[in-house]
Formats: C-alpha cells, structure tokens, sequence
C-alpha cells in the first residue's frame, strides 16, 4: 500500500512509523521542516518530502496520484481538510484529515465532507475523552473497551499481591474455573508483551489483557484482586481540548471540578460548560488543591499540554488518597515508568489516533480497532469474510500468526469466548490481539482474496 503522511511534527512522524512496522506499505512523509525530515531520512526508511501539504506541487512531488491512502495529521484542521480535499482530486483513492472541531463529526457534516472528497475526520481529543469516560464507568480496570456495544469488553488489569491468580498458570485457572467467561489474551511484564501459552504464569505487577463477556466482568475482578469504585467527585487538571471535552462528556452525571490557570481560557470555560466548576489556578499548587477538597475527589484526571505535570499532579493525588489517577502522556517513552509508579491509567493522543487510522490499511473489513496505552499492540474486532481462510476451521486448527490471539467471537446478538473447537462462520465479528508484526498475517486470515 502507498500512504502519503502530511504532518508537522510527533504527530504525523509517530504514525509514520507506527504504520511502516506493517509489512509491504511504502510510506512518504510530507512535512514543512526541513530538520526534522533530515533526522527522519538518516534513521527510517521513509521517503521523506520538505513542503506545504496544500501545494499542488509538493502533492505531486510526493506521487499522491498513486497513494492508497493520504492522511493529513498538522495541527491546523484548516490544513488538513484543504490537504484532503485536493489529495483526492489529484489522485488518492482515501483521504483522512485530523480535525479539532466537534461539530464537524455530526452525521450531516460528515456527510459534507465526504462530498468534498474527505473520506473520514480523526479527532484524538475526542477519542481520549471517550476512553477517559469508558474508564471512569469500569473503574476496576487500568483500560478497558467495549466490542459492539457491550457484547464483549477487553480489560486491561494490573495484578496486585492480593490478586489470587498471581503465580498461577492458565492451566491452572481453568482448572479451578472451567466455566470461566473470558480470556487472557496478552500479559505485559518488563516492558515486554507476551501472547499468554497454558503454561505461562500470571506474577504481581503484571499488566494482563482479557476478553471478557458481560457476565464474567465479576470474576474477572476478583480474581484480578480488584474492586469496583464508585465515582462521583471528579477533578481535571488543564482546560484544553481534551479537558473541555471530557468534561462535557461527564458533567451531566458527575461532580466536575476543573482547573486551569490561563484566566482568560477559564472564562470561556465556565460559559461553555454547563454542569462543571471551572477554578483559575495551577495544580501545581499544592495548597490549592487541599483547598478545592481534593481528599474528597474519587478520581483525578491531569490533560495539560506538559507529561510532567501530568504525571507529577497524578503522583500528588495519589498522596491525597484519590482512588483513580489518570494521565495524558504525550511523551512515549514516559508511559512505560508512569505505569511503574503508581498512577493508574495512562492515555496518548499518538498512539489512539495511530489506532484509529490502521484499520485503513486493512483489507478486511474492521468493525472497531482499540488503542492500548502502553504497549505496541491492537485489539481489533474484524469481520469474518465470505470464503476467507478464518471460516475453514475451527480455532485451534487456524494458521494463527505468533503474535495474535483470538479472544471472542460476535454472532448477532450473542457473544462467545474463544476455545479451540469453535468454528467461526461468514458474517461473525471476531476480537483478536494482535502485535504490529502480526496484524497483515491476521488481515490475510479474514479477507478472502
């Protein structure tokens, strides 16, 4: 596949690389600094292109005639709607343009867009927003996702002391629970990831992913050693696009407190939002904070534009007893030791919006694909093809790569947890895990040319 990325910054370089881990794609990365493309030319193999995305030159200097796929990623909405439009009039048979405005994700303007030859809108800060709300209604878990609409969730649990399965192995948990309603589908230890065998043990720190039905969310938790909080009192730290956008999203069924310390942003904050307390001020401060009763807050969420002072900010309500901590991470290479030491969850614009634009590199159909904070890994719930090579046998007969797992299975209303003697059938929705090296061998399994 040919993909051309225009970006101006993390952004757009961390998808390129994020999708050039996949085999057989041939990516060209358009950016208007020349220092940075010279940074990516000496240690990537990407084709990289010095120039303004919305130059119908540069556009063609970068064969966009032939791309696959354009996506537009710069922090200017403007400029990425204006790069897509004219991508696709010079060629691209996709286009995808990162926006920042809500309003623009409502059906009808979706719609518009498409007319004007923009195939889709990716908007990290309200796909981190959503996270966060999943989060704070399955409070348990460090992640979790829903796969169509509820049928199965994965859950991402991080195994404490108490938990009863630690030191024990699969075999041993099916053992002692044949009926069990899920599944361990990855266990990540030492920064590394690994597809869990029967024979592999579950040890204290470790971050385990499991597919789960409804039914078997209780067991699930206590076995893990978890316990279900309840939430009601929610402080955010930073009023950006994210916070604004998260608070909207709870504000009619939690208590919201939020701090910004820009006075001017805190105006226009308190007149947007309807149901939330907006407080001028930096969390940093830690008297304000004990002023503002953050001894009394079920969970803490910190979305400043600064890893640092997210991370610093969850560390400090942590040591007022806050029971969930949540982090907005930009930086990669912090998430693996903020996970270490002690705050709960950590989100990544990066990496959802890489997430969210993988399922466009596919040919099989995706239903849904998840961003996993933490590890280079997707949970996608693929369709199964008419014919394709996933429906000629039963699970444990399949030709599954070394680094994926199927986890369930989706069949019109009812939800199934994956055993070796299950056949899937045309039309089943199927969750599998799966690590970047793996995904364009599970692509082949569903798609049925």
């Amino acid at each position: 596949m040919n993909i051309v990325i225009a970006g101006d910054g993390e952004v757009g370089l961390h998808l390129a690389q994020e999708l050039s881990s996949l085999d057989n794609q041939n990516i060209t990365i358009v950016d208007p600094h020349e220092d940075l493309l010279k940074q990516v030319e000496s240690h990537t193999d990407l084709l990289a292109i010095t120039g303004d995305s919305t130059s119908i030159e540069t556009l063609k200097n970068a064969n966009v005639k032939k791309a696959d796929l354009l996506i537009s990623v710069l922090h200017d909405e403007r400029i990425n709607l204006i790069t897509a439009a004219l991508g696709k009039q010079l060629g691209a048979k996709k286009t995808i343009a990162r926006i920042n405005n809500l309003e623009y994700l409502q059906p009808e303007n979706v719609a518009r867009f498409k007319n004007m030859g923009i195939d889709a809108l990716v908007c990290p800060e309200n796909i981190v927003s959503q996270e966060i709300a999943t989060l704070l209604s399955q409070t348990a878990a460090t992640e979790v996702f829903d796969f169509s609409d509820g049928k199965l969730f994965l859950f991402l649990i991080k195994l404490e002391e108490n938990a009863p399965v630690v030191n024990k192995t699969l075999n041993d948990i099916v053992s002692m629970f044949p009926h069990l309603d899920f599944r361990a589908v990855a266990i990540h230890r030492n920064s590394k990831t690994i597809i869990p065998k029967g024979d592999d043990q579950f040890l204290v720190n470790d971050l385990s992913y499991v597919v789960t039905k409804p039914g078997g969310i209780d067991d699930l938790l206590k076995l893990g050693g978890k316990q279900r909080i309840d939430i009601r009192n929610v402080m955010i730290v930073g009023g950006g696009r994210v916070g604004r956008t998260t608070a909207r999203k709870l504000e009619s069924s939690l208590n919201i407190k939020l701090f910004e310390k820009d006075k001017q942003k805190s105006l226009q904050l308190a007149s947007k939002l309807e149901h939330t307390l907006v407080i001028n001020g930096d969390a940093r401060d830690i008297q304000l904070m004990e002023d503002e009763d953050i001894r009394s807050m079920d969970a803490f969420i910190a979305v400043t534009d600064s890893s640092e002072t997210n991370i610093l900010a969850c560390l400090h309500a942590r040591k007022f007893g806050v029971k969930r901590t949540i982090a907005l991470v930009e930086n990669i290479d912090y998430i693996d030791i903020s996970q270490n030491i002690g705050i709960d969850t950590i989100i990544n614009k990066k990496l959802s919006t890489a997430s969210y634009i993988v399922k466009y590199t596919m040919h099989a159909e995706v239903a849904s694909i998840k961003c996993l904070s933490g590890i280079n890994a997707e949970a996608m719930e693929l369709v199964a093809n008419p014919r394709s090579a996933v429906t000629r046998k039963p699970i444990k007969d399949l030709n599954m790569p070394k680094g994926a797992i199927i986890g369930g299975i989706i069949r019109g209303e009812d939800s199934h947890i994956a055993v070796g003697d299950f056949q899937i059938e045309e039309g089943d929705k199927v969750v599998v895990f799966s690590l970047p090296e793996s995904i364009h061998k599970v692509d082949k399994l569903f798609n049925n040319k």
